[in-house]
């Protein structure tokens, strides 16, 4: 039974397709939680940035209506869900129920405490984002090769930044994948493919893929999608 301090300010509970990662397609019952520290310049989830629009649910609330979609794979984010403490009671619940899941944070809060099972999915921010200044890299402790890497590339600048930050920590050991995403109003896709095209270092080359947010070319960037 859930005591009544297990609570969490929640955005949005919706079942759609995963748009992202090396995980793309799969179906996926996602827990957006609200609040977020950081401002990233291109943010596309800004309706969660702050917890004004949120409702506040129990973890075993959460968990009831997850149960609704019949579908073991559950995505944590936000926002940047480990602002509350209490999502990681809630990802602890969810592997007990033999559910996968994974949480995608935005890499700056400590990611020490969180079950070695569950998934990461952890930006590094790049220059263009005004928020490079919050990686926290000692996180690069904490993920073994089933987890993910993302950058948001928004031009040349966070490409090359991209590149020495992954030689410089060689993120190729690290992870099976580094995920290169492209800020479509400042970068195309096309010219984002041309730089992944032109990476010589075999190491790097055979970590980065190129990544589309498949949710927003069906649907836009709209909510519960």
């Amino acid at each position: 039974m859930y005591i009544k301090k297990n609570m969490l300010k929640i955005n949005e509970i919706f079942y759609s397709l995963q748009g992202e990662g090396t995980r793309a397609g799969r179906l996926c019952a996602f827990v957006r939680l609200a609040g977020c520290n950081l401002r990233c310049r291109w943010c596309d989830t800004d309706y969660a940035v702050n917890t004004n629009n949120s409702e506040v649910f129990s973890v075993a609330e959460i968990i009831d209506k997850i149960k609704i979609y019949n579908c073991n794979f559950v995505e944590i984010t936000g926002g940047e869900p480990l602002l509350q403490n209490y999502c990681i009671k809630l990802i602890d619940e969810l592997l007990g129920l033999n559910y996968e899941v994974a949480i995608e944070t935005n890499g700056s809060i400590s990611l020490e405490k969180l079950n070695k099972k569950v998934i990461k999915i952890m930006d590094i921010k790049c220059p263009d984002s005004n928020m490079s200044y919050h990686n926290l890299f000692e996180n690069l402790n904490y993920l073994d090769a089933k987890d993910e890497i993302k950058f948001v590339i928004a031009s040349k600048t966070d490409f090359d930044w991209s590149i020495e930050i992954i030689a410089q920590h060689k993120l190729y050991e690290k992870v099976d994948n580094i995920l290169f995403s492209a800020v479509v109003s400042d970068i195309s896709y096309m010219e984002l493919a041309k730089l992944i095209l032109s990476i010589s270092n075999k190491n790097i080359k055979n970590v980065v893929r190129m990544q589309l947010q498949y949710h927003k070319i069906i649907w836009g960037n709209i909510k519960g999608k």
